[in-house]
């Protein structure tokens, strides 16, 4: 099967806005196409694909040998993009008549083929193909497809297609490698689910509902602990290795190596990651300069000290816990960590309170104590996949709000390709001559209604002053009324501001530009300085 196929399922992926429609899709591709490529397609659209001599700087090297230099950066700032850039610009060649590649064909290609050969053979395929065929091909080596498809949704469409619970797929899917042969064997009735023995895979996580009210609920089947402000992980050791997963199930282990490397016990924990320092969590734009980066020097380790607050157990060992009750694991846990003691781990505290109205008078306080809320979990309740409405509540502190003016908008991703969605906003300050200037202190890309967004678009396109590539500078007359969660001091950004949890809570239509906040008024929410203790 060609690539050409593949390219379609990506476009009418991206054109595709609606969430059932796109694991229709994905379930027609699954049904539809032969191994190994519709697992090659699943593990490019999860972002599993990864090429270790191919790379971005393959693709600019035969773009710019075969156009344009001045057009071809004109048409890149034009564009924004270099795959699209190049899938567009591609001059074809006469007399090319040789078919196009199939998924399984540029996988070997990229991997087997001499460094040295590989301009040519991008460069014979990029003939063969159309511009869709084009950029489906860069994208592949570039990475980033952005068409609305997260390895969660592609998960939820293998278990839809299947017949199979999301949560089965889901603990055997990282311990399968692309193309996935056995997984479709399985999920297909051929043969027996995959035992990933002792590899150290993911487990869905349980979340929590947002608390609506105390309505029915007797404080004393309720357990309480402070819903810290880090990220979710999971840690999984054992005899097959070790990971520690993100929420979103990323294995983050290169990016905190010292949590991986005090994980010398055998079980699965859930906790939450913070940076600490002296027993005192530090504020999340701290943790923010660990995240994402693949690897760590020493500086950033001695400055960010990582740590994980322990939660709840999963496995003590190989054996499950996740149907025992809550207080029942907590115990367990309680216990493991006594018996372990493992190093950049403690275990989250419960805190007392007699009833609802003592547990809200301590809510009132978290934000002075730099915490995100409080949890609630019923002390009978099992640890399942997913929200289970009426087993844990998160009840979050009160968010923040300025009035900010938007500055700049992007073009978003997905369904949102369409649409100018993604907003730098930012507040008046002294420009030091007596004026005041603009300065942004943040980015949205969330919060406002299907007609809102409409709107802002066609404000945007009315109003636009200047471009940059994909993003448009507007004229500074909107003003959009900004929730978040926390403000800190951040000498990464212009105006020495982060935000937290940043976005759209209304249009202020009604509002001059010159009207809205100063920086000095977000000031007063400032927590302590990203990189301070």
């Amino acid at each position: 099967m060609s690539l050409t196929v593949f390219a379609d399922l990506l476009e009418r992926l991206v054109f595709t806005p609606g969430r059932n429609a796109k694991l229709a899709l994905l379930g027609a591709w699954f049904a539809e196409m032969p191994d190994p490529e519709r697992g090659l397609g699943l593990a490019a659209l999860t972002e599993e694909l990864v090429f270790s001599r191919a790379k971005p700087t393959l693709v600019r090297q035969v773009v710019e040998a075969r156009a344009d230099p001045v057009l071809l950066a004109l048409s890149h700032d034009y564009v924004g993009d270099f795959a699209e850039t190049a899938a567009l610009i591609w001059p074809a060649r006469e007399g090319v008549n040789a078919p196009p590649p199939t998924l399984a064909e540029v996988m070997q290609g990229l991997e087997e083929t001499p460094k040295a050969e590989l301009p040519a053979l991008l460069s014979g395929w990029l003939d063969t193909l159309d511009p869709s065929g084009r950029l489906a091909l860069l994208k592949l080596i570039t990475g980033g497809l952005r068409v609305g498809v997260s390895a969660r949704l592609a998960r939820v469409a293998l278990a839809e297609w299947s017949g199979q619970a999301v949560e089965d797929v889901e603990e055997v899917w990282h311990g399968i490698a692309p193309p996935y042969t056995s997984l479709f064997a399985w999920l297909e009735g051929r043969a027996e689910r995959p035992d990933p023995r002792e590899v150290p895979v993911f487990r869905p996580l349980m979340l929590a509902h947002p608390l609506e009210d105390f309505a029915g609920l007797r404080a004393a089947d309720w357990r309480a602990e402070w819903k810290w402000d880090g990220i979710r992980v999971q840690l999984v050791a054992g005899p097959g290795g070790r990971r520690l997963w993100s929420r979103g199930a990323d294995d983050i282990s290169a990016s905190f190596p010292e949590i991986v490397a005090a994980m010398e016990f055998h079980g699965v924990l859930d906790g939450e990651l913070l940076v600490l320092r002296d027993g005192v969590v530090a504020p999340f734009a701290d943790l923010q300069q660990r995240l994402n980066r693949k690897t760590v020097g020493a500086k950033m380790l001695r400055e960010f000290p990582a740590a994980v607050r322990l939660y709840d157990q999963l496995f003590d060992g190989a054996e499950d816990l996740r149907a025992l009750p809550f207080d029942a694991r907590r115990a367990r846990l309680e216990a493991f960590v006594a018996r372990e003691q493992p190093a950049r781990m403690d275990v989250s505290e419960l805190i007392e309170f007699r009833d609802f109205a003592e547990l809200e008078d301590l809510r009132a306080g978290a934000r002075a104590a730099e915490i995100e809320g409080l949890m609630l979990k019923r002390a009978d309740s099992p640890y399942v996949a997913g929200r289970q409405k009426g087993l844990w509540w998160k009840w979050k502190r009160d968010p923040l709000s300025v009035d900010a003016v938007l500055m700049y908008a992007q073009r978003g991703h997905g369904k949102r390709s369409s649409f100018y969605s993604d907003y730098t906003f930012g507040l008046w300050r002294d420009d030091g001559a007596g004026a005041a200037e603009l300065v942004p202190i943040g980015k949205a890309y969330s919060g406002y209604t299907d007609a809102e967004l409409a709107w802002l678009d066609k404000w945007i396109r009315a109003n636009t002053t200047q471009r940059f590539g994909p993003v448009r500078e507007v004229a500074k007359e909107l003003v959009l009324e900004v929730a978040f969660d926390a403000a800190q001091l951040s000498p990464r950004h212009k105006s020495g501001v982060a935000l937290r949890f940043p976005r759209i809570a209304r249009l202020r239509r009604d509002k001059p530009a010159a009207e809205a906040d100063r920086l000095e008024s977000l000031m007063a929410h400032i927590g302590r300085p990203a990189g301070v203790a």
